[in-house]
């Protein structure tokens, strides 16, 4: 598995198979994320539920597998000495809309699903799931530049060993 996600990517870039493999499944998460929204909108609950506890899930999957670890390994080390440089802050940014929107978003959904204490309920469903939304679609943008700025900006992009 190692040697495939290493191998060449399929988007023209210097990126390596998991970089490309990250940004469309993560740009596909962020469709099913505003495929719930309009759900919601059209006043379909459970379908919205469903739809958001999938994206959820399935973000919190893609975080844990396929960006934690490069974000310890290629930019922790240069924190704070290089975040001058965009490859550094970019990424940092990131990682920071991201910590936020996962964990605010799996409170959201837990809340939503009814799996937390009495004491942490919230009513106001609206305000807590548009800045949930709000979050995930931030750090997806944000996304987008980090991947250029480590695999098409990037001269000398990052080697996974």
């Amino acid at each position: 598995m190692t040697e495939f996600l290493h191998q060449p990517g399929f988007l023209g870039t210097q990126a390596n198979m998991a970089a490309d493999i990250t940004l469309v499944a993560m740009l596909a998460i962020a469709a099913l994320f505003t495929t719930g929204f309009a759900m919601a909108l059209r006043k379909k609950y459970e379908v919205h539920r469903w739809i958001q506890t999938t994206a959820v899930v399935l973000n919190i999957g893609m975080v844990l597998w396929m960006m934690v670890l490069p974000f310890r390994d290629f930019i922790l080390p240069g924190i704070p000495a290089r975040l001058g440089e965009r490859f550094y802050w970019i990424t940092t940014l990131h990682a920071t809309f991201g910590a936020t929107a996962v964990t605010f978003g799996a409170f959201v959904m837990l809340r939503g699903n009814r799996l937390v204490p009495k004491a942490l309920r919230f009513t106001n469903y609206k305000l807590f799931m548009r800045t949930a939304y709000a979050l995930y679609m931030a750090t997806t943008l944000i996304g987008i530049f980090v991947y250029f700025a480590w695999w098409v900006w990037n001269p000398n992009p990052p080697l996974f060993q």
